[in-house]
């Protein structure tokens, strides 16, 4: 799967974006709760965390097996659930004039066909990877030797620290589409770019790739 993806890059000079796709730019919290409603529970906005949070409707807890078969179920049938964030699309059409995309999604790879069609679907046409892995080996690899600036945005720290770690010269962006959520997030740590919007976001992308 990355083959490919580095394959197309290969003899591109082009200034590269690297995405994350659930709360950046498909929706996931919001929709989750709802599959979580339609087995009779509930995500409740009380911490930064899934676990803990996700209670039957009767109020206990969900152990965190349950949780897991909750998440594998959602990515399952995420067809179902999932549509694009704010400002998404538009953003990232307009950023795909002057830079090449890639779309990086932590999720298990079995899942990848039905996340490629309901992104195919949104009019995501980028290229896509599905892992499990950190993502800053990823991002490196996709950064290569050529020279070019890059951007990597993504909701959730570990993965912006990875890249932090594996990519220094990267600019990292943490979004949220969720509002809720995001108002709870600890500062992201050092070198690392909060964007309350895509709006944002862009602006800042287009600057550390001169095209302000």
């Amino acid at each position: 799967m990355i083959d490919a993806v580095l394959a197309s890059l290969a003899s591109s000079a082009r200034p590269l974006l690297v995405c994350d796709v659930d709360e950046v730019i498909l929706e996931f919290l919001d929709p989750f709760h709802a599959y979580l409603e339609s087995v009779d529970h509930r995500l409740h906005p009380d911490s930064f965390r899934l676990h803990g949070n996700i209670r039957h409707v009767g109020g206990e807890a969900a152990t965190a097996e349950a949780v897991e078969a909750f998440q594998e179920e959602f990515f399952r049938t995420q067809d179902k659930w999932q549509k694009p964030a704010r400002n998404a699309r538009e953003t990232l059409e307009r950023l795909s004039a002057g830079a090449d995309i890639v779309l990086l999604t932590a999720m298990p790879p079995r899942h990848q066909g039905v996340r490629r069609a309901l992104l195919d679907l949104f009019g995501f046409h980028f290229p896509m990877i599905a892992t499990e892995e950190p993502k800053g080996p990823v991002v490196n690899q996709l950064i290569s030797d050529r020279g070019v600036p890059a951007a990597f945005v993504d909701d959730i720290f570990t993965n912006l620290h990875s890249v932090r770690t594996h990519a220094p010269d990267c600019l990292l962006i943490n979004l949220m589409a969720n509002d809720i959520f995001r108002a709870m997030a600890p500062d992201p740590g050092e070198r690392i770019h909060k964007a309350e919007s895509w709006l944002e976001a862009e602006l800042l992308i287009r600057g550390h790739f001169g095209q302000d």
